[in-house]
């Protein structure tokens, strides 16, 4: 409504396109929309869609903020697009948030084992703190990547692994080295590898109720010039998965993914339970520790599961000197002679 000199007494708000604020928030939008489409049609087909589904989930709340400011200031367009928007970026990170569910009655009295996990990083040279853990701790088994002999003489020599004489070690230089430690007695070790880096390991525990497989997994970070071998190594993982058929399985480790990426999803697909995400701490973030003043804002340590075997209790902890937070995590292992491998 306007008045006989022609201005606006309506009592509305300005709706000039021109207003910066709205511009931006119309870029936004339009980027994030943009993000969307690429992981619908070319899902972690690029790199720098591989970094952007790393961090989707924090992409929500930008979105958010844009349509409530659009629904107070009637930008309708911009409101109905937003919320169209936010819809479908729910669709894409609810099946993780909504992903726990209660521990099976059947695990209570079962055996079970304690778990420590932790990638330690390559140039982290000091594995005391990793000791004074441990020991706290009082793991049945430890498995850690990025790991050297000298790491293992370290630990061996403050007392840490005193209780799990069954080790496996192998160090490949750079980040590629791994440790298995156990309380029980370990199978054969078989390697996958990629361009010569190996990149899933597979052994079995020989526990008293029977072998349980494990698998440790530590794939190449999905950064130039490799982010090829990333996708290639949880393909790899996943035809092993669907190849072999292990029931039951533990599976640990760095897999440098989160549920937003493509090939750890197929690896979930496989029928493997994240036992984070089940025991409801999907945002209990492993990485970044380093950043001042940013927790750690994905998760890409992981620890699944299958059939007989459930995680009832898992958190994570600072890694000492390391890029990535611990796994630490009690597991029920019912009757496993009565599952077949």
């Amino acid at each position: 409504m306007t008045n006989v000199r022609g201005e606006d007494v309506s009592g509305e708000p300005p709706r000039t396109l021109t207003n910066p604020l709205w511009v931006v928030a119309w870029v936004i939008i339009g980027l994030l929309g943009a993000v969307a489409f690429f992981r619908i049609v070319a899902w972690d087909a690029l790199e720098i869609l591989v970094i952007l589904n790393a961090f989707i989930l924090y992409f929500c709340l930008p979105i958010l903020v844009i349509a409530v400011a659009a629904i107070v200031r009637r930008r309708w367009w911009l409101a109905g697009t937003s919320m169209v928007l936010m819809a479908l970026y729910l669709s894409f990170v609810l099946p993780e948030l909504t992903a726990a569910e209660p521990i099976p009655a059947d695990v209570r009295g079962a055996e079970t084992l304690r778990l420590f996990d932790a990638n330690v990083t390559q140039y982290n040279f000091d594995m005391a703190g990793y000791g004074a853990q441990i020991r706290e701790f009082r793991p049945d088994i430890v498995t850690l990547e990025e790991f050297h002999s000298f790491d293992e003489q370290q630990l061996i020599s403050d007392g840490a692994l005193a209780s799990l004489p069954h080790i496996y070690q192998e160090d490949e230089g750079g980040s590629r080295g791994v440790m298995i430690a156990s309380r029980y007695p370990l199978g054969p070790v078989t390697e996958s590898r990629v361009d010569g880096l190996p990149y899933l390991w597979r052994t079995t525990l020989l526990l008293p109720s029977g072998p349980l497989p494990l698998w440790l997994v530590h794939t190449t970070a999905p950064v130039p010039p490799d982010w090829h071998d990333w996708s290639r190594e949880l393909a790899g993982v996943d035809l092993t998965l669907r190849r072999v058929r292990p029931r039951p399985l533990l599976m640990v480790g760095d897999f440098n993914a989160t549920w937003n990426h493509k090939g750890f999803r197929a690896i979930l697909a496989t029928g493997l339970t994240d036992a984070a995400a089940a025991r409801g701490h999907a945002l209990d973030m492993t990485w970044s520790q380093q950043f001042l003043l940013v927790p750690p804002l994905v998760r890409i340590d992981h620890i699944l599961t299958s059939n007989a075997v459930v995680v009832s209790g898992i958190r994570t902890s600072p890694g000492p000197g390391s890029q990535h937070r611990d796994l630490l995590a009690t597991i029920a292992v019912p009757s496993l002679s009565r599952h077949g491998q």
